[in-house]
């Protein structure tokens, strides 16, 4: 993996695919090669989607009529200790040409979240004339990576009496080779708002139901990897979050935790023109196949939020198949 950009994660998981090489891979056959990429690639885009959906709240307590907050959000899907989404078994039984060069019939490789390196595969024809061997790719884990990243942009505001909107977006990054955007809208409303004595009690419960896009490209066309053209991996990715939520009602500093429930898709795209030109298979392929991942599973949160006037902070901490640090910087009235 090459030119990590600005610990954009997701980049370096397209990298580590694109770069390691693409040429090898599809040389062992297109089925051999969406098969391993669907393994591979799989943990990186679960890890996103838990990454990208936390940090939609707060605090239970939902803004009056006219009340605001601007949020700068980063959040950090742990895998440090996920085994299981830094590997996967990868059986030679459920390939068709693909072989390890040393003999095994079954093996732990690398996901792209992953460090295991120096395992060598190889493809031959069917006479044993022609015979390519080639090392498969390792993971971000090992490049001293250990969590996934997400930051964004959010507002929130009071609409009707315990109803807040909320939007959340991240402005399009574009390199020369790398682009990613993302968006997303949310709803909140707390339920004690309804109570007769909503001034006095201590707590807020509120419910809130978020969505998040991201979209991301990696364009690889002039890296020499593969002879082809607009060679290009691109990621349309979506998640919902569905949470109930608790807090405190105190004038400076709030805690807060919640329970809820996750569920996301992602779509990458393999795109462009590849002329495998080594190995026993010599073919050219067009948009070669999509890798798709769904990811679900319940979501628990602790966090606080300091409140200084216009000024505020907040942190916490989420449990889930990836738990997720998120912290933010807020600025707000009321």
């Amino acid at each position: 993996m090459k030119n990590i950009v600005s610990l954009l994660v997701l980049a370096c998981s397209f990298q580590a695919m694109a770069q390691s090489n693409i040429n090898d891979i599809l040389a062992a056959g297109l089925n051999d090669a969406e098969t391993f990429t669907t393994d591979y690639l799989g943990p990186a885009s679960e890890g996103f989607m838990y990454s990208i959906s936390n940090g939609w709240y707060n605090t239970a307590d939902a803004k009056p009529l006219g009340g605001f907050e601007i949020s700068i959000i980063g959040n950090m899907a742990s895998f440090k200790n996920k085994e299981d989404k830094k590997a996967f078994e990868l059986n030679t039984a459920d390939y068709e040409n693909l072989q390890f060069v040393d003999g095994s019939n079954s093996k732990l490789v690398s996901t792209a979240l992953g460090d295991i390196e120096g395992v060598t595969v190889f493809v031959e024809d069917e006479n044993g004339l022609f015979r390519e061997e080639f090392e498969l790719p390792s993971g971000l884990a090992a490049e001293d990576f250990n969590f996934v990243p997400s930051a964004f942009i959010q507002a929130s505001v009071g609409i009707i009496k315990g109803t807040e909107l909320k939007a959340r977006f991240l402005p399009k990054i574009n390199t020369d080779d790398f682009g990613m955007s993302m968006y997303g809208f949310g709803i909140q409303h707390e339920f004690t708002k309804h109570l007769p004595a909503d001034k006095v009690l201590p707590i807020a419960i509120s419910a809130v139901i978020g969505y998040t896009h991201l979209d991301a490209s990696y364009d690889f066309t002039n890296t020499s990897i593969i002879a082809g053209q607009d060679q290009r991996l691109e990621i349309d990715m979506s998640t919902w979050v569905f949470q109930a939520v608790v807090s405190t009602r105190l004038p400076v500093i709030n805690f807060y935790g919640g329970l809820g429930y996750l569920t996301g898709n992602s779509s990458t795209d393999v795109l462009g023109t590849y002329i495998v030109q080594s190995g026993p298979i010599r073919e050219t392929y067009v948009d070669p196949f999509t890798i798709d991942k769904d990811a679900s599973g319940m979501t628990a949160n602790v966090g606080a939020k300091l409140k200084l006037g216009f000024f505020r902070l907040h942190a916490d901490y989420a449990i889930a198949e990836f738990n997720t640090v998120s912290f933010g910087i807020n600025f707000g009235f009321r």
